[in-house]
């Protein structure tokens, strides 16, 4: 009887591994949703200096597409954060995901990218 009882507890605790694995992943492919959440925020603050250059005051524009940019930066931090609660919480048994440097390090490119990008629009 405790064998049959060892081999439900080890068949549960697999489970509950492969469960955590698959979360672990669930929050990856989150995270990569918001990161292009993100650039299209960025997209549409390109878009909207493109199609309104021509509005006056010129600095509207730049306003609005500013906007858009700070938004992305909000997400993409957002994200960033929520990810790291999720790791922090959870362990990886069989899966093999990104490691948190590999996310902060997608974070601070995409938010440097951004600010570049912002600062190329107020200076065009």
């Amino acid at each position: 009887m405790s064998e049959k009882n060892t081999i439900s507890q080890n068949l549960a605790e697999e489970r509950t591994d492969w469960a955590e694995d698959r979360t672990i992943l669930a929050n990856e492919r989150t995270f990569a949703g918001w990161m292009r959440t993100g650039m299209a925020c960025v997209a549409i603050a390109l878009g909207l200096k493109a199609v309104f250059s021509a509005v006056e005051p010129e600095w509207l524009a730049k306003a609005a597409a500013t906007l858009f940019v700070l938004i992305s930066l909000l997400i993409y931090w957002g994200a960033w954060m929520n990810a790291r609660r999720v790791y922090s919480r959870l362990e990886a048994h069989s899966a093999q995901p990104a490691s948190r440097f590999h996310l902060q390090l997608v974070v601070g490119s995409l938010s440097l990218g951004s600010v570049a990008c912002c600062l190329v629009l107020w200076l065009v």
